[in-house]
């Protein structure tokens, strides 16, 4: 998906329409590529400056930024520096303290000192104070899975989900309707299957406590679009949330296709069990991110790949983000031992002898009577049969999982204070890299906590003054918009009042007394 303000839908007809890319903006698509592979070893700035050039002369910026986003995903960005910044900025700050750095002349003063200590010069280090910062990174690589034609093609696969984000009910129909309901249940969404004239139709609904669901429910729709845009000939309807407007969104074959080097659907297993386990587990929205044949690991003479890695990603969403606060990060390896032959498996197993200081999970077939032989090597031994139960690997991470996050919460102050007047736990927690968890028993001076949200009281008093009796959901909605809140239901509470529903398209707050 792309990130909501990189949406571009048109409202005519009172329709809700994305704005998908065509044959004709396949060349903006090659120059954003280009951008990024002309700017390998150059910093964050450098490149963000030359995609700013790039906007300035394209027919709609959010086309270029939504082009960027999707092959930002796939580059990778270093801190390079003579001196780790860290280290540069203790020596230049105990310099300074001493030295009494008021002037530009004796600022020279204490990075002359604090080189001296380090042996390097001045400019070096200098040149290392902030390296760290995001727009000093430095671009080492550019894994150009999409040509031009690919690009396009994914950004009218995200940019459709990104509009499905705020449906609260989708309607398919399908040439391959076993595929979308398998994902539907997979994604554990509300559905029936109802007969239409045209055929029968699978009808998704939203969740019934939509304020506290809202926004992981609209990250399945968003999710289920993949599998239904991989069945051939299909139709998608759906209603959208507008904000409190009820919107009608249609989408066909036409308009979305899944490109064929997509990193998601070009994964690929040695077996069912494998892909099976990887589609319920990846369903789940742990802190855990899965990854699919990690780096080699090191075993005596020869390597292991093992099958997957757990990667622990608190507050990510899936995406890998830097963060100021040094968050904890663990993998937990995984391997899934099937029914091999007796000579493969004792080769597997004298590989996993080999390996040393790493987490691993071993996934192994109750047929092969194996277990005990890999907890001889150091190794956790899960058994199944037929299909991998993601309870067992999801009470083997459990130990390691509570270990990060008290990791997590004790690498923070006991009490936080958020810049924002207004921000969600989820987003806080995101900000310091942390799970929920971490940062569900920290104290908020500056913030009261109204459901999973941090409010100033001030803020909070302002919102108060604006909402009366008697207004609509949608007019609410919009106030609290303005301040960055979107836990409606649960502000609403706190001020006192409750919601009065008109059908799950709008409603009016009303005083809990009345």
């Amino acid at each position: 998906m792309l990130t909501k303000e990189l949406l571009r839908v048109s409202r005519a007809g009172g329709g809700y329409h994305p704005q998908f890319a065509d044959d004709g903006h396949e060349p903006l698509a090659a120059r954003v590529l280009g951008v990024y592979q002309g700017h390998v070893g150059e910093s964050r700035e450098t490149l963000g400056a030359a995609l700013t050039d790039l906007e300035g002369e394209a027919e709609d910026f959010k086309l270029v930024r939504g082009f960027a986003k999707l092959v930002e995903r796939e580059a990778t960005f270093e801190t390079r520096a003579p001196v780790p910044p860290e280290r540069a900025r203790k020596r230049a700050f105990e310099a300074a303290e001493a030295v009494g750095v008021v002037t530009e002349s004796e600022r020279e003063v204490a990075l002359s000192r604090a080189a001296d200590g380090l042996g390097i010069d001045a400019d070096t280090l200098d040149a290392s104070l902030y390296a760290d910062l995001e727009d000093r990174q430095v671009l080492t690589d550019v894994d150009a899975r999409w040509s031009p034609a690919e690009l396009l093609a994914q950004y009218n696969l995200s940019l459709a989900q990104t509009a499905l984000f705020d449906a609260t009910e989708v309607r398919v129909r399908s040439s391959d309707p076993k595929a979308v309901v398998s994902a539907v249940k997979r994604l554990r969404l509300m559905y029936e299957i109802r007969k239409t004239p045209e055929g029968r139709e699978v009808v998704i609904t939203g969740p019934d406590a939509i304020f506290s669901n809202t926004r992981r429910y609209g990250t399945r729709f968003a999710r289920l679009l993949r599998t239904v845009a991989g069945t051939g000939e299909w139709t998608l309807s759906a209603t959208i949330d507008d904000r409190g407007t009820e919107r009608k969104l249609r989408l066909t074959e036409a308009d979305v296709s899944v490109p064929g080097v997509d990193p998601v659907t070009d994964v690929s297993y040695d077996s069912g069990v494998e892909a099976d386990f990887a589609a319920r587990f990846s369903s789940l929205g742990l802190d855990w991110e899965l990854v699919r044949e990690p780096d080699p690991l090191a075993a005596g003479e020869h390597v292991v790949i093992p099958d997957f890695a757990f990667d622990w990603r608190p507050g990510s969403d899936g995406e890998v983000r830097d963060t100021a606060s040094g968050a904890t990060e663990r993998r937990i390896f995984f391997e899934v031992m099937g029914f091999w032959t007796p000579e493969y498996v004792q080769k597997k197993l004298d590989r996993l002898a080999d390996v040393d200081d790493v987490t691993m999970l071993v996934a192994v077939d109750e047929s092969l009577g194996v277990g005990e032989a890999i907890e001889a090597r150091d190794h956790r031994a899960i058994p199944y049969s037929g299909t991998i139960r993601v309870k067992d690997i999801r009470d083997a991470l459990r130990p390691y999982e509570d270990e990060l996050v008290a990791e997590s919460a004790a690498d923070l102050p006991e009490a936080l204070r958020p810049d924002a007047d207004a921000v969600s736990l989820s987003a806080l927690a995101s900000e310091y890299g942390v799970s929920e968890d971490a940062i569900e028993d920290k104290s908020f001076p500056d913030h009261e906590r109204v459901g999973r949200t941090l409010i100033r009281p001030a803020v909070l008093d302002s919102v108060a003054d604006r909402i009366e009796p008697g207004m609509s959901l949608s007019a609410v909605e919009a106030v609290l918009d303005e301040y960055g809140i979107d836990d409606d239901g649960a502000v609403l509470s706190r001020l006192g009042y409750r919601i009065e529903w008109d059908g799950l398209s709008g409603g009016t707050v009303r005083e809990r007394s009345e």
